[in-house]
């Protein structure tokens, strides 16, 4: 156990936020997702799992230490609903808040395609599944630069 580090961000996870370089996507995912045959295809072959633990409390502990990438117009992706690809879920809305405060600003989130959100996840750097069980909660995060 670290002090000052949310104790779900276990080892492995935390070795993969730093290994991740700018430009890096994490991709976070809900209970239903084919998380284990998406992480095989990324880059590090990574899945982490998160259990008992929601997209909301995942995204509030990793952007404590991830920084949001400011140099592209939509560092968030949140998997469409399909269908109706401009209905906004609570757990997109969520997602969001907690990013915009973790940034201090207001994040862009766009939106992509179940299917297409698939093969953007496998280009990932590595895959965290959490146990959210509201659907859609899926989103690809890709990672800044720190500054300071």
């Amino acid at each position: 156990m670290l002090k000052g580090i949310a104790p779900i961000l276990n080892p492995d996870l935390l070795w993969l936020i730093a290994a991740m370089g700018h430009g890096d996507e994490l991709v976070l995912v809900d209970r239903n997702y084919p998380a284990l045959a998406t992480a095989k295809a990324t880059l590090t072959g990574r899945l982490i799992t998160l259990d008992g633990v929601d997209t909301t409390e995942a995204a509030r502990a990793i952007l404590t230490l991830l920084p949001l990438d400011g140099f592209v117009e939509t560092p968030i992706l949140r998997m469409e609903v399909t269908g109706e690809p401009a209905t906004v879920l609570p757990v997109h809305a969520d997602l969001k808040a907690v990013a915009d405060a973790a940034e201090g600003r207001d994040v862009a989130m766009g939106s992509i395609e179940r299917l297409a959100f698939y093969a953007a996840a496998r280009r990932g750097f590595g895959v965290v599944q959490t146990s959210e069980a509201r659907p859609y909660g899926c989103f690809i995060l890709k990672k800044g630069v720190v500054f300071d």
